[in-house]
């Protein structure tokens, strides 16, 4: 027996029926590709308990996940039109689908759903690295994170100490995840196109964090280095102690944040932590 999901008119159709157009002010791209769509979903495979997807549109990448076997599927819109829009494929597909209307930067999605939960989405890139830092401060709630960003972001999310591009946000996703960048998708996969290319990342949270310390005070600690990031690190933490304060954690003062190791970020979090609150 077929899906009914697999039975509904195609988004190109549908979409033109009910000129359902893209936001600027709400960063929308529509992701119309199958191809492209089914390849999310099945590098988001297997589907245990709850699936999350952040904002679904017209519901491309919500198809694929629902064909691919997803048992239970949460859908997090904040366009009323797109919510009004995915009423046909929420009756496809049954108790499968849940659609909220809400905005995911003020929805605790961690306690939504199942264990073993995931996030899947192809994120508004103007809000897509607040949410990442959200669910990274809740990482332990996922299973796994398959997310769509523009491809510069993407790199720094997956970048390694001695990388050019890396950054805060590459100690922090290092610290609490292991990811990979599993394909790049053309600006033509999306309507309206993009100005720039896209790529999809996979990351799958440590049982703990590679290192002992504190978020907040990690967070502090890389905002410092980073904030002018081609000062050496004696500058930068200068007023902390400088040379000899970074001398005494085995750092060298003449480096430059760009080529330090996770492991030394968490020991100045650590060491600072006081000064720092």
């Amino acid at each position: 027996m077929q899906d009914p999901v697999s039975q509904l008119p195609s988004l190109r159709q549908t979409l033109s029926k009910l000129d359902l157009r893209a936001k600027k002010s709400l960063g929308q791209n529509f992701l119309l590709d199958t191809y492209i769509t089914d390849r999310i979903a099945q590098a988001a495979a297997p589907f245990e308990g709850s699936v999350i997807e952040i904002g679904p549109g017209p519901g491309g990448l919500t198809r694929s996940i629902l064909l691919q076997g997803a048992p239970h599927l949460i859908a997090i819109e904040k366009d009323k039109r797109a919510v009004s829009y995915l009423e046909a494929l929420q009756q496809a597909a049954g108790t499968r689908l849940a659609v909220m209307e809400a905005d995911a930067l003020t929805l605790p999605v961690w306690e939504l759903g199942q264990q073993p939960r995931q996030i899947i989405a192809n994120l508004p890139y103007n809000i897509a690295t607040p949410l990442l830092i959200q669910w990274l401060e809740h990482a332990p709630a996922f299973t796994k994170m398959t997310l769509m960003f523009q491809k510069e972001v993407a790199e720094r999310i997956a970048a390694k100490p001695g990388d050019s591009n890396f950054g805060r946000l590459s100690v922090l996703c290092n610290w609490l995840t292991f990811s990979e960048i599993l394909f790049e998708v053309p600006a033509s996969a999306f309507t309206p196109p993009p100005k720039v290319t896209s790529a999809v990342i996979q990351l799958i949270p440590r049982q703990k964090p590679e290192f002992d310390c504190s978020l907040k005070h990690l967070e502090k600690v890389t905002q410092i280095a980073f904030n002018q990031r081609r000062k050496m690190l004696r500058a930068s933490f200068k007023q902390f102690g400088g040379a000899d304060m970074l001398a005494s954690l085995g750092i060298d003062p003449q480096s430059r944040p760009q080529e330090l190791p996770t492991e030394y970020f968490c020991k100045l979090a650590n060491h600072l932590a006081t000064q720092i609150e």
